[in-house]
């Protein structure tokens, strides 16, 4: 009954018209940055970190949480049109979607798609309101030693999963760290990395590394390749419609891959691409018309979107209760309440109880003013996709670079800007996963302030991270989760030969 009672608290907050407008622009804005190609939520948010720092907490993150529903939701059109998914959550959604649409069914896809979408972000909403307050209750009592083996656990799941080498989600890893470790130590006093140049005293601004990784390493990348290749827009006519057969073949896969999706959203291993592969196989071995599969099956539609927004509104569990981002999006989002010196975890549900829960019950709202946005507009979203890339990404290029340089009016920061968009480039076009990168430079400095608290609480005793059951229990999963694997692989590769 308390979650119910804070929840209509947190509806009082998000029903006042200025907030009802911000959750209309975030949710608008994640629809448009779902449609376009290469542009994702992540990228969104970090972009809109310097012009939000002088809203309202509650405001900006009722507009971010719109940006993260929306951007899931656009992310179909781009997959099903243009057969370009625009995150790797979405290649079985283009891998299906697109044979449906090539075959006339555009809008059963695109309907499917967006309903499943407001089907599992409303039951995983639900269950974030009545999961997070209990996890939070049960966090405030994680010591110091565990926290850091749960970050470290995190560290490791989420560099496993995200590309395809977990040796190259190590290295992007460790670039994190390192980027995080640039500064003053507050313990000592002593400048770690800052080369003798004194804007490096306080730290290399997170928005300028995630600016750079992101928007200006992605612009540098499509640029090198706008000549490769061209794009087929399938054309859209009306709105997303479903025929009853449609209804019937759909409601079983939302169902099953909201199941799949919430829980592995909301534990530290690598966000939405599991469940949705997961999604399309048990949709395959259960559906009546396997043959369909490959060709445009509506299954293979629904359940993975499912699976992809269940997950979402997974994330939140971790990053609300634990302060531990599961995903790209998830770690800007971390910086942004720390923009507001906010710290994410327990405690926030004490003393930021009006935000949390304002912030839970626009997703609610942002949910229905979703539904009704991509289904009748679906022709609308579609066009978007004729927007010549070039254009669009000079834009991401200025927008970037303004935003970066009205943190500080710093000529260095752009000079940082720079190297960074370089190292971004480098990791996509040698396919470096950029995540762990944001994730390390993020949970660098928690990670590091939790193993100093642990050992001095222990006078230096390093045997404190295996005297504790559940922390041991934690880093027998990190190293589980790095070994494991690679004995599995080197078995079958037995096999095979």
């Amino acid at each position: 009954m308390d979650s119910l009672t804070s929840l209509m608290s947190g509806f009082e907050t998000a029903l006042t018209p200025l907030n009802l407008l911000w959750a209309l622009i975030g949710v608008t804005l994640g629809t448009l940055v779902g449609v376009l190609p290469g542009i994702g939520p992540a990228l969104t948010v970090a972009l809109l970190l310097p012009v939000t720092a002088k809203l309202p907490p509650v405001s900006a993150f009722i507009m971010f949480a719109g940006i993260y529903y929306g951007g899931m939701f656009g992310g179909s059109t781009t997959s099903i049109l243009l057969n370009t998914p625009g995150e790797s959550a979405s290649i079985i959604t283009a891998l299906e979607g697109n044979k449906m649409a090539r075959k006339g069914r555009a809008a059963a896809a695109l309907a499917t798609a967006a309903i499943g979408s407001f089907i599992a972000g409303t039951i995983g909403t639900l269950l974030l309101t009545f999961a997070a307050p209990a996890i939070a209750d049960i966090a405030v009592q994680i010591t110091p030693s565990a926290k850091f083996a749960l970050i470290m656990l995190a560290f490791v799941t989420i560099s496993a999963t995200f590309g395809g080498s977990p040796l190259r989600g190590l290295l992007s890893l460790f670039l994190g760290l390192g980027i995080g470790l640039v500064g003053t130590d507050l313990q000592s006093g002593q400048a770690r990395f800052a080369m003798g140049r004194p804007e490096l005293l306080d730290g290399i601004d997170f928005i300028t590394v995630v600016i750079g990784l992101f928007a200006i390493g992605e612009t540098l990348y499509v640029a090198s390749r706008l000549r490769k290749g061209k794009f087929n827009v399938i054309k859209l006519e009306g709105g997303a419609v479903m025929s009853k057969e449609d209804w019937r073949r759909s409601w079983g896969p939302w169902l099953r891959g909201t199941a799949l999706g919430f829980p592995f959203g909301a534990i530290p291993a690598g966000g939405a691409e599991i469940p949705t592969f997961l999604s399309y196989t048990l949709e395959k071995r259960l559906s009546k018309h396997p043959e369909e599969f490959g060709n445009g099956a509506i299954e293979g539609v629904a359940g993975p979107e499912a699976a992809n927004n269940a997950s979402a509104a997974g994330v939140l569990v971790p990053l609300l209760t634990l302060g531990l981002p599961t995903s790209a999006t998830a770690a800007i989002l971390l910086a942004a309440f720390q923009q507001y010196g906010l710290q994410p975890g327990p405690l926030l549900f004490i003393t930021n109880g009006d935000l949390v829960w304002g912030l839970i019950a626009s997703l609610y709202i942002g949910n229905v003013m979703l539904l009704a946005l991509n289904l009748p507009l679906a022709p609308v979203w579609a066009r978007l996709l004729l927007i010549p890339r070039p254009f669009l990404y000079a834009g991401i290029l200025v927008f970037s670079t303004v935003g970066v340089y009205s943190l500080n009016n710093s000529v260095f920061d752009l000079g940082l800007l720079a190297l960074f968009g370089v190292i971004g480039y480098g990791m996509r076009r040698f396919d470096f996963p950029v995540t762990p990168a944001i994730i390390g430079v993020v949970l660098g400095p928690t990670a590091e302030a939790q193993f100093r608290t642990a050992l001095q609480q222990s006078n230096g005793d390093f045997s404190i991270f295996v005297r504790q059951p559940f922390t041991a229990f934690l880093m027998l999963c990190a190293l589980a989760a790095l070994v494991v694997p690679q004995i599995l692989k080197f078995r079958a590769a037995r096999r095979a030969a």
